[in-house]
């Protein structure tokens, strides 16, 4: 997917001019959510039929020297949404202030509603009347950024998504339930691989799932509207209502039927379906056992029920179900609570059965804080009722709570490559050795151009021009006081600086040379050896260099604090006060683009290091700590218990190489200040509140 460098600040850009809607109209900020998805749903629309629309146009049939108007067809075998003109966000963009925006938006809605069946009642049309007219044109316009205009890709794809898990962050919508994390969803669908047939999700939320499985088969190039066949069961009519638009913006269709799927089956897909991925809702303790005890969907018989009556926990229903809807080779991958592995009593035994039908595959741990709305910990379990006759009284079980990314301070994820690093060892362990190789491949070439890109204008020579910039701007000054300041030290540093990184340079094209060479006749021992010695140290390198850059940057600081301080350099006019400002802040900015773009040379020589030690042949292999394939006798002797961390034993600790100490005491300072100013902020709230209610109780 294309991306823009700074992608993540206009989605928070974007996010924050949409939510100043709440203090803009009459809706709370459980109401809100769906008129700004509404307007993504356009936007992004949009942005997809423009994608394709020059193509689609290129190959209409003439006839008698006309072309034919386009139509939903053509842009469905695109996965792109045909848009009416009235429907296009550059003719809402357009409107003037006079026009009746909420009416035009409505008008869009309606025209996309009658040529999309699976659409007719899903968009909001109704919450627009609410806002005013003035707002609307603000909510377009600020979900139209210029830099955004031409983009590649599925940008707003990714918005959407971004949209997505802000609102369930706010528990906008049904608690926040109705959208599982990216991450997530992505593992399942390229554990399972979709390529083709039924793909049931009964718990669909916002249709995640659905739209990671597209993307599985749009990789392999080929149309998902082709080759799946969504079907969906959720409970909350909004909630459906955002899983419909969600597939429509992908270019995908769904059969979504509102149903409690706990007593209710419409589809009856029992037996059928080719793929099952689901993320339930955990725990749930007030499912009616009289109503479901007879089910064929519980091959498995009931799990335990309490003295109301009702299931004590509603996890194996859904598991029992999931399994029961798989064909003969049929794979599931789902979420689940982490108690839900080593669950004792009825539950135990169901899980026995289960081990014992040789079809669970997978048992993924992951740890907490990946959830928006949720801290707790979960598993993913997977399902393959397919598997090779060697490997079918065998569980996978991989341990990944120690694999994660920190993206705010309560909210983890996995990066792309840590993904694709757990997903390397499915792939060993299925006997497709051949990706596992490519990818540590990939990641060896890509250390090596992110180590080239490194001498781009904004990154080390970005840098190098910044300091002679610095340089010729306080020369004049420090010319008519060098002879009387010759023993300074902070002067004589600063004299003395000269970065010159042409070394590193040749190194890295070097390493590139050496690299080509072993192109040729790669295999995992030759591809090992040269991460093991000329990668490491080419990221060792780097280090060096990003400690010099820092050094550099320190030198000029402090002389600029010694000219100022000691030898009153703001009095004497060959002091620019300002042009050294603005080039110490130059100075900076170019030192982090360099020290960041340094940092990505050592992240993917990482990558490599940390496969290559764990899988050192390039075969499946248990790891202490990470993965383990445990036969059925061990997991009958642990209380066929499918809790990965039970097996797989402790990991050794890993230190963090690129831990910056001084850097995240920074972070916890500005921490403490936000939160002491929060504290100031509500304790005067506190004693305003107080003094009124004195005076209402003196009156």
């Amino acid at each position: 997917m294309a991306q823009l460098e700074n992608i993540e600040a206009i989605e928070k850009r974007l996010w924050s001019s949409a939510d100043t809607l709440r203090s803009n109209s009459n809706y709370a900020s459980n109401e809100y959510f769906m008129p700004v998805m509404g307007l993504i749903f356009l936007r992004h629309a949009y942005s997809r039929y423009l994608a394709v629309k020059d193509e689609v146009v290129k190959n209409l049939p003439k006839r008698g020297g006309k072309t034919r108007p386009l139509s939903k067809e053509d842009f469905s075998q695109k996965s792109a949404v045909f848009l009416q003109e009235k429907a296009q966000f550059d003719y809402l963009i357009a409107l003037k202030d006079g026009d009746d925006r909420a009416q035009a938006v409505i008008d869009a809605m309606e025209s996309i509603e009658a040529d999309y069946q699976s659409l007719k009642g899903v968009l909001p049309k109704s919450e627009y009347q609410e806002l005013d007219n003035d707002v609307i044109g603000k909510l377009l316009r600020d979900l139209n950024p210029e830099e955004l205009k031409q983009a590649s890709g599925d940008i707003f794809g990714r918005i959407y998504e971004y949209f997505l898990t802000q609102f369930a962050d706010q528990k906008a919508h049904d608690g926040g339930e109705f959208f599982t994390p990216v991450s997530l969803v992505s593992m399942i669908a390229n554990v399972l691989e979709p390529k083709r047939g039924i793909v049931l999700d009964p718990a669909c939320g916002s249709g995640g799932m659905f739209v990671q499985s597209a993307r599985f088969v749009e990789q392999l190039h080929e149309n998902p509207m082709e080759r799946l066949t969504f079907y969906g069961l959720e409970k909350n009519p909004t909630t459906i209502r955002l899983a419909k638009m969600n597939l429509a913006v992908h270019g995908l269709e769904g059969r979504i039927e509102k149903a409690i799927t706990y007593y209710e089956d419409p589809h009856e897909l029992a037996g059928k379906a080719d793929f099952v991925m689901a993320n339930p809702p955990f725990n749930v303790d007030e499912v009616d056992a009289d109503k479901v005890k007879k089910d064929t969907r519980l091959p498995f018989g009931l799990p335990g029920v309490n003295k109301k009556d009702k299931v004590s926990s509603g996890n194996y229903i859904w598991i029992s179900y999931f399994y029961s809807y798989l064909n003969e080779t049929g794979r599931a991958g789902f979420v689940m609570s982490s108690q839900a592995s080593s669950a004792g009593r009825d539950e135990a035994k169901i899980r026995q059965k289960l081990v014992e039908t040789g079809h669970v595959e997978i048992m993924t741990a992951i740890r907490s804080n990946f959830f928006y709305t949720r801290t707790v910990p979960c598993e993913l379990w997977f399902f393959n009722k397919n598997k090779p006759e060697h490997l079918k009284n065998k569980v996978l079980m991989i341990d990944a709570r120690n694999i994660f990314r920190k993206v705010t301070r309560k909210i983890f994820d996995f990066s792309p490559e840590q993904l694709k690093n757990i997903l390397s060892v499915v792939w060993l362990y299925r006997g497709e050795n051949e990706r596992f190789l490519n990818l540590v491949y990939d990641y060896v070439r890509q250390c090596i151009d992110e180590s080239l890109n490194c001498f781009k204008d904004d990154f080390v020579p970005g840098f190098q021009k910044a300091f002679k910039d610095l340089n010729e701007t306080v020369k004049p000054f420090i010319d008519t006081v060098k002879k009387d300041n010759a023993g300074n030290e902070a002067l004589v540093n600063f004299l003395g600086c000269s970065p010159d990184f042409k070394e590193f340079k040749v190194y890295a094209a070097q390493v590139q040379k050496s690299f080509n060479k072993l192109s040729g006749n790669v295999n995992i021992s030759r591809l090992k050896d040269f991460i093991e010695n000329v990668l490491a140290d080419l990221s060792a390198r780097t280090k060096d260099i990003s400690k010099e850059i820092d050094l550099v940057y320190k030198t000029a600081c402090r002389m600029i604090e010694v000219c100022e301080q000691d030898m009153e350099a703001k009095e004497n006019k060959l002091w620019n006060t300002r042009e050294i400002i603005k080039a110490r802040k130059k100075l900076d900015e170019t030192r982090k683009a360099a020290v960041e773009q340094l940092k990505k040379v050592r992240y993917f020589y990482r990558q490599a290091a940390w496969l290559v030690k764990r899988f050192p042949d390039g075969v499946f292999c248990d790891v202490e700590g990470f993965v383990k394939l445990v036969d059925r006798k061990e997991l009958q002797a642990n209380d066929w218990s499918l809790t990965p961390g039970r097996y797989v034993g402790i990991a050794p600790e890993e230190e963090d190489e690129d831990f910056d100490f001084g850097e995240t005491m920074r972070e916890i300072h500005q921490e403490i200040e936000s939160l002491n100013t929060q504290a100031v902020e509500l304790a005067e709230k506190i004693r305003g509140n107080f003094e009124g209610m004195l005076k209402y109780d003196a009156n």
